[in-house]
């Protein structure tokens, strides 16, 4: 993709999956170790979901973005190389799934150059991170132009690539939003309670081809966000393909993983700036 961010089409697709693997249970507390069925219900995403989601992909020859917290690359050390020998992007996820809001800036830090290293032991070149839970902080975004990489994908400025300038040098911004992540529509667990909704496949499928007919209206960036061990379940699978099926057939659709649309948007100057500051909160008005 050169020029234009959007390389000419009306939409542009990054289909990116978290592989969360047992992550964002552990982080809610190291005694859910000791829960044996909820470890399998998360272990399921790389065990099972990953190699199936793989498979889709090179059958539908389309490239995605795998962001991968650090603690599961160590844990599974080939399953970073598995997902770049296919020819996707690795991207990262945090160390262990924290949220950078649950953490002093001290420990954000810590955390963020913890996961790389990980990766740079591996061999796995990063250009680019994601919040756990997509709650950055107010450094986040500071540190991923300080250790280099080229974007982040944790915000919700917008619906197209946009830029934030940060103390360590400008940042690209590829968005999310909640309507396009699988957690929302499948997320289900007792214990702890990480959501307690499962829709029907068929449901999210047209909610998924109507937000690209929106997208491409308007000429935006569809940045899902799946989770093996969500989306990798066979009905939820094949609800996949037929959206990346039905992404074709548009004719004006492209797909692309999330470091090259990032490279795109840093060399189109129509790519704006957001504001990237917290607001200023008067403890009279908003007390906490």
């Amino acid at each position: 993709m050169s020029g234009d961010w959007h390389g000419g089409a009306a939409a542009v697709v990054t289909l990116t999956f978290d592989v969360d693997a047992e992550t964002p249970i552990l982080a809610q507390g190291g005694r859910f170790a000791a829960h044996a069925s909820t470890m399998s219900h998360q272990a399921y995403g790389p065990d099972v979901g990953l190699p199936r989601l793989l498979g889709l992909l090179d059958e539908t020859e389309v490239p995605a973005t795998f962001f991968v917290p650090g603690w599961v690359a160590e844990q599974r050390p080939g399953l970073a190389a598995s997902i770049a020998d296919r020819g996707h992007e690795v991207a990262y996820h945090t160390y262990a799934h924290r949220p950078p809001t649950s953490m002093s800036p001290e420990e954000e830090r810590a955390d963020f150059l913890r996961g790389l290293e990980v990766f740079a032991r591996q061999g796995i070149e990063i250009a680019g991170y994601r919040a756990a839970m997509w709650e950055a902080s107010w450094l986040t975004l500071e540190l991923v132009g300080e250790h280099g990489l080229r974007y982040d994908s944790s915000l919700m400025g917008d619906d197209r690539p946009y830029r934030v300038g940060t103390a360590a040098g400008e940042v690209v911004e590829l968005p999310v939003h909640w309507s396009l992540d699988d957690w929302e529509q499948y997320a289900f667990l007792p214990e702890p309670d990480v959501g307690s909704v499962i829709e029907s496949p068929r449901k999210v499928l047209e909610m998924w081809c109507a937000e690209l007919d929106g997208m491409r209206t308007y000429r935006c960036l569809f940045n899902l966000c799946a989770h093996p061990f969500l989306s990798g379940r066979p009905g939820r699978a094949l609800a996949l393909r037929r959206f990346i099926e039905y992404a074709r057939e548009c004719g004006d659709v492209r797909f692309a993983r999330c470091r090259e649309v990032a490279e795109a948007a840093a060399a189109d100057p129509e790519v704006g700036s957001r504001p990237h500051r917290p607001p200023r909160v008067a403890p009279d008005v908003y007390p906490d």
